[in-house]
């Protein structure tokens, strides 16, 4: 039975760094916590008690982020569209996500409509 108006959940691939992704994410968009941390256990591919999963929203939108090992890294090619309204919400998301970022890396940032 579906629960939630969201029929997909984006899950994010991560080597081992899932909950600590999460985490920031969370810490800079409102209406966003972690939901549930699960963890592997014993006999599994990872430590016993490592985190598996992360579920989690973003301003009230359900995501999931998996440490799945090195299979399949995370890399800046996944990416998010964040829709602003104002130019203080694009600063405020752009400052916080680009913090110890790569400034080459590329990016449009403008409030809807704009770029």
């Amino acid at each position: 039975m579906l629960t939630s108006k969201q029929r997909i959940t984006p899950n994010l691939w991560f080597v081992d760094q899932a909950e600590e992704a999460a985490r920031y994410c969370v810490s800079i968009f409102r209406d966003s916590e972690i939901k549930t941390i699960s963890r592997y256990g014993a006999g599994a591919p990872q430590p016993e008690g490592s985190v598996l999963t992360v579920a989690f929203t973003l301003e009230g939108q359900s995501f999931t982020a998996l440490n799945g090992g090195p299979q399949s890294p995370f890399t800046e090619a996944i990416s998010f569209i964040v829709h602003c309204g104002t130019q203080e919400e694009v600063d405020h998301d752009w400052e916080r996500l680009s913090e110890g970022g790569d400034a080459t890396s590329a990016a449009t940032a403008g409030p809807e409509g704009g770029g």
